[in-house]
């Protein structure tokens, strides 16, 4: 092992490449000036060759706390002279760094769209297929585009509907949301909403599952339910004598039944 120079992987790395400790410090002063370099913190050999080694350096510069500077190294066969490959800043295990970026499209959801805001769905978007189709071949744009103009010469009214994947995704959905059997509402509910008079039945493939609540008075009035659903506000709840009026006691003094003599 060479003085003052930490191996940070179990491979060996190249002596030479290794021992360049300040040649890689001068490209890197040379590239973001010695007041944002710091101490040698060491070295590290690539895992495709042992001659190309990276070198770390703490980094002084504001805001940057945690991370490092990587200046890696290399030398051809056989020669003594150590080349610098690149300068790059990198994170350390301690480093605040920003999160994954997510795609704007992929960070909506139910809720967010304000008054105004367009939310396009993609041509090809699994959920939705032409209300009027070829089959299940793959469609170029003309091809689309003469389903469009049939579905209006049809008057079917919709270009695109649901396809099966769609609707069955919209049916887990709803299933395992807080309209579902699963939520802690319908876990306390006397009784389930297929039961229930204020359950407006659907049409359609999810009929048989799937209905709206009516009762103004309860949580999900207007919402697609499942039948499994429930919430206290069922049509046929009954408060029992435990729940009911507790009546009165009688009272102290009763001055409703006192007479007084008038002069």
């Amino acid at each position: 092992m060479m003085p003052g120079v930490t191996t940070l992987q179990r491979s060996q790395p190249d002596t030479v490449s290794a021992r360049a400790v300040e040649v890689a410090r001068t490209a890197l002063v040379d590239e973001v000036g010695a007041d944002q370099v710091g101490e040698h913190l060491g070295v590290e050999a690539e895992a495709d060759s042992e001659r190309l080694v990276t070198h770390y350096f703490a980094c002084r510069q504001a805001g940057y706390v945690g991370w490092r500077w990587a200046v890696t190294v290399t030398r051809a066969y056989r020669q003594q002279v150590v080349t610098v490959d690149e300068v790059v800043l990198l994170p350390g295990s301690e480093s605040i760094v920003a999160p994954d970026w997510v795609p704007y499209r992929e960070r909506i959801r139910p809720g967010d769209l304000s008054p105004g805001d367009l939310l396009p769905v993609a041509d090809d978007d699994p959920r939705l297929v032409p209300t009027y189709s070829f089959g299940d071949d793959v469609l170029d744009a003309d091809e689309k585009a003469q389903i469009r103009t049939v579905a209006k010469d049809l008057g079917l009214g919709r270009v695109r509907t649901l396809s099966i994947e769609g609707r069955d995704a919209a049916a887990q959905r709803w299933f395992d949301g807080d309209q579902g059997p699963g939520s802690p509402l319908a876990q306390a509910a006397p009784e389930s909403c297929h039961s229930c008079g204020f359950m407006l039945r659907i049409a359609g493939s999810l009929s048989e599952t799937f209905g709206v609540c009516a009762n103004g008075d309860a949580n999900d009035d207007g919402r697609v339910v499942a039948f499994s659903h429930g919430c206290g506000a069922h049509s046929e709840v009954r408060l029992g004598k435990r729940q009911g009026p507790q009546p009165l006691p009688d009272h102290v003094f009763d001055s409703l039944s006192e007479t007084y003599d008038t002069v």
